[in-house]
């Protein structure tokens, strides 16, 4: 089974769900903003992926933080904290194939590669 975690008013995260269901693949969502996460499964993410890959610096959320809290967010237990409180921070949608890969956002190509 297919887990993906992320937003559900979120365009890519949107994205995905579509594309998943179009290609019949069984998953289960998680919402962040009802569910949170929880820091081991952050800390999972962040192995396999790193946590500079896991922190959205692109979005609003990121955006609207203060200068002390993107400085304390250079750090992996820094990130880690922040994407536990503010979990919009996190890119999306993070998703854990069956295969135990983890990815983060969304690409047509590697989504077909792990399917």
């Amino acid at each position: 089974m297919i887990h993906i975690y992320g937003i559900p008013n979120c365009n890519t995260v949107k994205k995905s769900l579509d594309w998943l269901k179009d290609h019949d693949a069984a998953y289960t969502f998680h919402d962040f903003k009802k569910e949170g996460v929880h820091e081991a499964k952050l800390n999972t993410w962040c192995k396999a992926l790193s946590y500079e890959s896991l922190v959205n610096k692109k979005g609003t959320t990121w955006r609207g933080l203060t200068q002390e809290e993107q400085v304390a967010a250079s750090t992996e237990q820094g990130a880690i904290t922040l994407m536990k409180e503010k979990t919009s921070v996190i890119k999306r949608p993070v998703v854990e194939w069956m295969s135990g890969k983890i990815t983060a956002g969304f690409d047509e190509a590697t989504f077909l590669s792990l399917l």
